[in-house]
């Protein structure tokens, strides 16, 4: 086996995360009616069957950087794959709604932790040059799980009464080859430094990624990292703290989740006949993969600042003629043309680079803390944004809506223009450096 195919190898046996991550988030479309009418559900039980494992995931993101300090990314890599798996079969064979919740929420606390572990795992076991396009690997596992629990729905939908249990039950077998590449990775060298003092074992993996430049990247770790314990949140950490939360803030007060989740409710506000409205969510879906697939091949190329840059001025443009739309009442195809060049921008920027970045620009003590903090602030903020767009849109129209999504992504190109220093290429052990002097 190669170094760049084992490199790659470890890295996609993470990014396997990003994939359930996906499935997981998707799969609940297929089965959400069915689910009601068998247990007879309220309106509100319907809503905490839904978003159950968005709660879930909300709580992981949070705690996620404990397993990651204290148990080591690999292990905690086995947890969340495991996660999966116990979620996955428990939802299929649940016999009741309270059972079914349980696992459910269990399914949401792996997407939360898989969020924080896997891009800290890639970032910390990538070579300088390569961080960027295997980082992103995660987000685009997530793309391509999204669809194909699209597609698993489709292709299971009318196999029968209990089809609902196999819609949920499938996702054992991704899960099941996720545990078992899990255990053919080896731990994070970063970690087993840092928290285990183990510069032998780490000097052999490091020697696998970069042979020759093994001996700096350890005198570096070791000149550049403190070994006293230390938390995130004091004055040294204020620079990276801003700069994940900002970017978290800006990557959901785009819309992205509201456009996902809600695409044929805005599609049918734009008059789009239902069918319609359901055909152009699928091509939101694909749009969403291949634009994805182009940053990844762009990341390390022109760097992180760049692609969020012109992403920042696509996402203006878009969601203005989305906006004016809405206010003209001039709507028809226009709205899903735009907004299929809206998620283009989005993918390749902002979708591409956000794990990366977040996964980047902490010091090593505080890295999993920090991976921590910066996807809690996402989900936290994807929650808003998802239980609040409806009322909002119903209440104000979708003119003024995607007016503030359009403001919102003015800020966020004045942040990337000003505040965001450029990654691409540098160590990780010299990274505070770098953000100390942008």
């Amino acid at each position: 086996m190669n170094q760049n195919f084992k490199i790659f190898f470890w890295s996609l046996s993470a990014a396997l995360g990003g994939f359930l991550f996906g499935f997981d988030t998707a799969v609940i479309s297929g089965v959400e009616q069915t689910l009601q009418k068998l247990w007879d559900l309220s309106a509100f039980e319907h809503g905490v069957t839904v978003s159950i494992a968005l709660i879930g995931t909300v709580v992981g993101s949070l705690i996620g950087g404990f397993p990651a300090d204290k148990l080591g990314r690999k292990k905690s890599l086995l947890i969340i794959a495991l996660l999966y798996l116990v979620s996955s079969m428990g939802t299929a064979y649940a016999v009741d709604w309270s059972v079914f919740l349980v696992f459910r929420f269990m399914g949401g606390l792996g997407v939360g932790v898989s969020s924080v572990v896997a891009p800290l795992y890639i970032s910390e076991i990538a070579p300088a040059h390569k961080r960027g396009r295997l980082v992103a690997m995660f987000q685009f596992n997530i793309v391509l799980g999204i669809l194909m629990a699209y597609l698993s729905n489709y292709l299971l939908s009318g196999i029968g009464e209990n089809e609902w249990r196999w819609m949920l039950g499938v996702q054992a077998i991704p899960s099941l080859i996720f545990t078992i590449t899990v255990l053919l990775i080896p731990e994070s060298p970063r970690w087993l430094i840092l928290q285990r003092g183990d510069i032998s074992t780490a000097r052999t993996i490091l020697q696998e990624i970069d042979k020759e430049g093994t001996e700096q990247i350890l005198a570096s770790f070791q000149r550049n990292t403190t070994k006293e314990k230390v938390v995130l949140f004091q004055k040294a950490y204020n620079k990276p703290i801003l700069l994940a939360v900002l970017f978290a803030v800006f990557n959901q007060v785009s819309g992205i989740n509201a456009i996902i989740y809600f695409a044929p409710r805005i599609f049918e506000m734009a008059g789009i006949g239902k069918d319609s409205a359901l055909l152009s969510s699928a091509g939101i879906g694909l749009i969403n993969l291949i634009s994805t697939l182009l940053g990844i091949s762009l990341i390390d190329h022109f760097g992180r600042r760049i692609l969020m840059m012109v992403g920042s001025v696509g996402l203006i443009l878009t969601l203005i003629l989305v906006s004016q739309a809405f206010f003209t009442q001039k709507m028809g195809m226009n709205v899903p043309f735009y907004l299929f060049a809206y998620i283009a921008f989005f993918a390749f920027s902002q979708g591409a680079v956000l794990w990366v970045f977040i996964s980047e620009i902490f010091p090593n003590e505080v890295r999993a803390n920090g991976q921590a903090l910066g996807s809690f602030t996402h989900w936290l903020m994807a929650s808003f944004i998802t239980f609040t767009f409806p009322y909002f849109a119903e209440t104000f129209g979708g003119g003024i809506v995607f007016a503030f999504f359009a403001s919102m992504m003015v800020l966020q190109l004045l942040f990337a223009w000003k505040l965001m220093p450029e990654t691409k290429g540098k160590s990780l052990e010299n990274m505070d450096n770098i953000i100390i002097a942008h």
